[in-house]
C-alpha cells in the first residue's frame, strides 16, 4: 500500500520557551512474501442432456462414477472429494415465438483437492478420459498460510516502523519505536492468483503451471514523536 500521507501532530505551545508536549505520527506498512502453492483445487465433472430425465441421471450418475473411482485409484482420497453442484434444468428450443421442451440437463460437479501439484495435468486429464466433460478452473493455494502471513505481517511492522523513523529523522524530532498502537488491516489470507484454464491436449499430460501466491500484510500503527526545543518552528498538524 502506497500511502504516502504521514500526519504528525504537536501540542500547541504558548511561547518558544514552553517545553514542546509529545505528539505523535500514525502510517501505514506492508509486508509481501511470494510462496509456491502446494495445493491445487479442481472443479470438474459431468453435464448430461437427454429428452428422457432419468436416462439422464442415469448418464450423469455413470459417468461421475467412474470419474471418482479414477481420482481414488490415482491417490486422490475420498475425503478431498466434494460435491459442489448438482442440478437438473429444463431445456428448451424456441421456434415460431413458441417455448419447446427439448429435454433435461443433469450437472454434477465435484471439488477436488489436489495436494500432487506436479500430478495436476495428469489427474485432470484422466478425470476427462473417465468421462468428465467440465473443468470450470484450478486454483492453487496454500495448505497452511498463516506461517507465510506471519512473515509478511512482521515485514509490515518493520515497514511502519522505517516510516516512522524516516519522519522523525526529517523533522528532526526522536521517536519511539515501539508503537503506542497497531492496527492490522489485512484479512490474513494470500491473495490467490487468477484460475487456470482447462484445456484438453491430445497427446501428453496436460502442462498446468502452479506459479507463485503473494501473500501480503498491512497495518496501521502510531508512533510517539519527541519533540526537541527546536520544534515550535511546525504547527500542531505537519502532513507529508
Amino acid at each position: 500500500m502506497n500511502d504516502h500521507s504521514h500526519p504528525v501532530h504537536f501540542g500547541s505551545m504558548s511561547s518558544a520557551a514552553d517545553v514542546p508536549t509529545r505528539g505523535t505520527v500514525s502510517v501505514n506498512g506492508e509486508g509481501v512474501v511470494n510462496a509456491q502453492p502446494d495445493l491445487a483445487l479442481v472443479t470438474l465433472g459431468a453435464v448430461t442432456e437427454n429428452k428422457d430425465l432419468t436416462a439422464a441421471q442415469q448418464a450423469n450418475s455413470a459417468a461421475m462414477t467412474a470419474v471418482i473411482n479414477g481420482l481414488l485409484q490415482m491417490g486422490i482420497p475420498n475425503e478431498n472429494i466434494k460435491t459442489v453442484q448438482y442440478t437438473i434444468d429444463s431445456v428448451y428450443d424456441y421456434q415460431d415465438g413458441k417455448q419447446l421442451l427439448r429435454g433435461y440437463r443433469v450437472t454434477h460437479l465435484l471439488q477436488v483437492t489436489i495436494p500432487q501439484i506436479a500430478l495436476v495435468g495428469q489427474i485432470v486429464d484422466q478425470a476427462v478420459r473417465n468421462g468428465a466433460n467440465s473443468v470450470s478452473n484450478i486454483q492453487f493455494t496454500l495448505a497452511h498460510p498463516e506461517a507465510r502471513y506471519n512473515e509478511a505481517l512482521s515485514l509490515a511492522i518493520r515497514s511502519a516502523q522505517q516510516k516512522a523513523y524516516t519522519i522523525s529523522q526529517t523533522i528532526g524530532a526522536p521517536v519511539n519505536l515501539l508503537p503506542q498502537k497497531i492496527r492490522e488491516t489485512s484479512q490474513g489470507t494470500p491473495s490467490p492468483p487468477e484460475p487456470v484454464a482447462y484445456a484438453k491436449m491430445a497427446s501428453a499430460a496436460t502442462p498446468i503451471e502452479a506459479g507463485q501466491l503473494q501473500v501480503k500484510a498491512t497495518v496501521n500503527a502510531e508512533f510517539s514523536i519527541e519533540p526537541t526545543s527546536e520544534s515550535h518552528v511546525f504547527s500542531k498538524a505537519i502532513t507529508y
